[in-house]
């Protein structure tokens, strides 16, 4: 899956388990209330049907493409029942693969049964779009060790995993959020404020958790070195995503102490016009990076660490 169609396979898997998983997780810590009851900035259409439906297809053609890999098939058209159960039933990979289908059908399933805005709903959906986003560890390096080590080292990316769902979520919920509907523009202005202050430590932690796994599984990949991050194809996009992440931070963190205050303020005199031109064009930023990161993942889980000397 080294190739350019098994990355984009990757990426677009990443991004769509990203908003699956984490859209849901930030509705239910910061607007649970508010989305049961129907509030339109928090309406998200057919969305959530079209990305499990579409998670699942990927799952498939991801499945199929580690199977023609391993089968040495030459190409897709050429697989057999017989070689999808071996690579399911034989791998890690193959079963988590499977595993990730089953969720997202699922997933899919819960949606198109919910009529009604429930939070029970909610939380199966945010359930299986996890055990979905959680099985991705299984198709990368996190699967690269044996034993006790190879545990934490899953566990490290599938910590990783959700960290970062749940900041693409809200990156999402806050971007839909700050294009006002036209039936409750103020109050809607007035939950998206809320919603940025309250996101204040549950970015806090989000950050850590993505700064100590991220540091967790450089050590298990690559080892105390810094040795050859400059000379292969792996330390530079490595690289590459570290400078994207420090621009998030710094987007986020001007969204912390600057344009959320600002938009506070913008509020209470009753023009929060250009405060929201502003966030908006910060969030388009910073999910601009994140998306960007996704694709630097997708491409990093198909390459071999570093051998320099």
């Amino acid at each position: 899956m080294a190739d350019g169609l098994g990355v984009a396979v990757r990426f677009a898997l990443y991004l769509d388990l990203a908003l699956l998983c984490g859209v849901p997780l930030f509705l239910l810590h910061s607007f649970q209330r508010e989305w049961e009851e129907g509030e339109p900035g928090l309406e998200f259409g057919a969305w959530p049907a079209v990305a499990a439906g579409a998670g699942a297809l990927l799952a498939a053609l991801s499945l199929a493409l580690l199977a023609q890999s391993m089968s040495g098939a030459e190409s897709l058209t050429a697989l057999r029942f017989p070689i999808l159960a071996m690579v399911v039933g034989g791998t890690h990979a193959g079963l988590a693969g499977a595993i990730r289908i089953g969720a997202l059908l699922l997933a899919l399933w819960l949606v198109l049964r919910m009529k009604h805005r429930r939070v029970a709903g909610l939380r199966a959906l945010a359930g299986c779009a996890f055990v979905a986003l959680a099985s991705l560890a299984w198709g990368g390096h996190g699967a690269m060790d044996d034993g006790a080590r190879g545990y934490v080292h899953l566990w490290a990316d599938v910590v990783h995993l959700l960290a970062a769902a749940g900041w693409v979520g809200a990156l999402a919920v806050f971007a839909k959020m700050s294009w006002p509907s036209a039936g409750a523009p103020k109050r809607q202005v007035r939950l998206l404020s809320r919603g940025l202050a309250g996101f204040a430590g549950l970015g806090t932690v989000i950050v850590a958790a993505l700064t100590l796994t991220g540091a967790a599984n450089y050590a298990f990949i690559v080892g105390p070195t810094l040795n050859g991050l400059l000379s292969s194809p792996y330390g530079l996009l490595l690289l590459g995503k570290l400078g994207l992440f420090a621009m998030m931070l710094a987007l986020a963190a001007a969204n912390r102490f600057r344009l959320a205050p600002r938009l506070e303020a913008a509020i209470a005199a009753d023009r929060p016009g250009a405060a929201l031109v502003l966030l908006r064009r910060s969030v388009a930023l910073e999910a601009g990076a994140a998306t960007a990161i996704l694709l630097l993942v997708a491409w990093l889980g198909t390459l071999g660490p570093p051998t320099g000397s």
